[in-house]
C-alpha cells in the first residue's frame, strides 16, 4: 500500500509523502525511530513518540530529543531540496514537551546546491560499526564538519590522541556499568541483533563485524604523526547548556554532520556509554576540559560498505493524519 499524506502548504500530498520518507532514515538509537509526524493544512509537526524511549537505555531521555532532532534536520532538508522554504518553530508548546518542531513549508525559493547535496546524501548515510581503516580525514573536511555544525546552533570539537586514551578508559567503565544492568540487558536484547526481516531496530546483518563491545571501536585507532589526531577521528558535538532546545538543536548538528560526512565519502558511528552513563557523562565534560555539554561522541573516518536498516511503515509513524491508499 503507497500512503499519501494530504497536501500541506505548498507541498503537494506527493511531495508531503516524499519529504516524511526521507525523514523517518534519520539515525535513532538502537534503530528506535523515536518520531512521530501530524500534518496540519499548513505544516508538518515533529514529535517524540514517549512509547519508544528506552529507559534503561537513555535514563535522561536525551537520546530520544537527539533522534527526533535528526529527523527534524532531514525533513527540513528535504523540502529545502524541493525548492521550499522550511520555516521552522522549535519546542512550540509549553503544555506539550512532546511537540518538538512545526516545520511550515513556505514560498518557491531556487535550492541551496549545497542543501540539495545533503539532501542526497540522506538514503546513503549509515551508521557504520565496524572497524576503519587508518587513512587520514583531510583537515579540510573537519573544518567542514565543524562549520555544519555551527550552522545548526551546536559546537564540535575532535579529540587528541591523550584524550582520546582516556576516553577508552571512559567508555570501558561504562559499558561495564550498563552491561551490569539486567534492565539494560533486557533493552538491549529486544532492540539489536534481530532478524532480517525486522523493520524495527538493528538486525543482525547491520552488526556482522561489529565488535560486541564498544570500547573496543577506541582500541583501533593509529596516530597521524603529522597532527595529534588519532586515527579514525573522534569528534564531540555539545552544547552551552543541556535544555531540552539544546539537545534538539544538537540532534539538528549531528544529522548535518552525518549528511556532510556522507557527501565526503566518510563514515561515522556512535560512541554512546560516556554520553548516557550518567557518571560518565560528568566525567566525560572534565576530560574534555572546555565547560560545555557533550550531547554526542562520533567515530568519523573511512570504513566498508553497509547495507541499509530497514524503517518502519510511513503509516506507523503519522499522528493524527489523513492518509490515503
Amino acid at each position: 500500500m503507497t500512503i499519501q499524506v494530504t497536501r500541506v502548504g505548498r507541498l503537494n500530498s506527493e511531495q508531503v509523502n516524499s519529504v516524511l520518507r526521507s525523514a523517518t532514515l534519520a539515525p535513532s538509537t538502537h534503530n528506535t525511530q523515536p518520531w512521530l509526524f501530524r500534518c496540519t493544512g499548513t505544516g508538518i509537526e515533529v514529535h517524540a513518540d514517549p512509547r519508544r524511549i528506552l529507559p534503561a537505555t537513555d535514563p535522561d531521555g536525551r537520546e530520544i530529543v537527539l533522534s527526533c532532532g535528526a529527523a527534524l534536520f532531514t525533513l527540513r532538508t528535504a523540502i529545502h531540496a524541493l525548492g521550499f522554504h522550511p520555516a521552522t518553530i522549535l519546542m512550540p508548546s509549553r503544555t506539550d514537551p512532546d511537540l518538538l518542531a512545526v516545520v511550515r513549508p513556505l514560498a518557491e525559493r531556487t535550492p541551496d546546491p549545497k542543501v540539495v547535496r545533503l539532501a542526497g546524501a540522506i538514503p546513503r548515510r549509515r551508521t557504520n560499526r565496524r572497524p576503519f581503516v587508518s587513512n587520514v580525514v583531510p583537515k579540510t573536511t573537519l573544518t567542514a564538519l565543524r562549520h555544519a555544525t555551527e550552522l545548526e546552533h551546536a559546537w564540535m570539537s575532535s579529540l587528541d590522541v591523550e584524550q582520546c586514551r582516556l576516553l577508552r578508559d571512559l567508555t570501558a567503565r561504562a559499558r561495564r556499568e550498563q552491561l551490569a544492568d539486567p534492565a539494560f540487558l533486557a533493552e538491549l536484547d529486544r532492540w539489536t541483533g534481530l532478524g532480517a526481516s525486522t523493520r524495527d531496530g538493528v538486525p543482525s546483518y547491520a552488526m556482522e563485524g561489529s565488535p560486541a563491545d564498544e570500547s573496543w571501536l577506541l582500541g583501533e585507532f593509529g596516530e597521524d604523526h603529522s597532527t595529534t589526531l588519532p586515527l579514525p577521528l573522534v569528534v564531540v558535538i555539545g552544547s552551552l547548556t543541556d535544555e531540552r532546545l539544546d539537545r534538539l538543536q544538537a540532534g539538528q548538528a549531528l544529522q548535518r554532520v552525518l549528511l556532510a560526512a556522507t557527501c565526503a565519502g566518510l563514515d561515522a558511528s556512535f560512541i554512546s556509554p560516556p554520553i548516557v552513563v550518567r557518571g560518565a557523562h560528568a566525567e566525560l565534560r572534565r576530560l574534555l576540559g572546555c565547560g560545555v555539554w557533550p550531547q554526542v561522541l562520533l567515530r568519523v573516518g573511512y570504513g566498508s560498505p553497509l547495507p541499509w536498516t530497514p524503517r518502519r511503515p510511513l503509516e506507523d509513524m503519522l499522528l493524527d493524519t489523513l492518509i490515503s491508499a
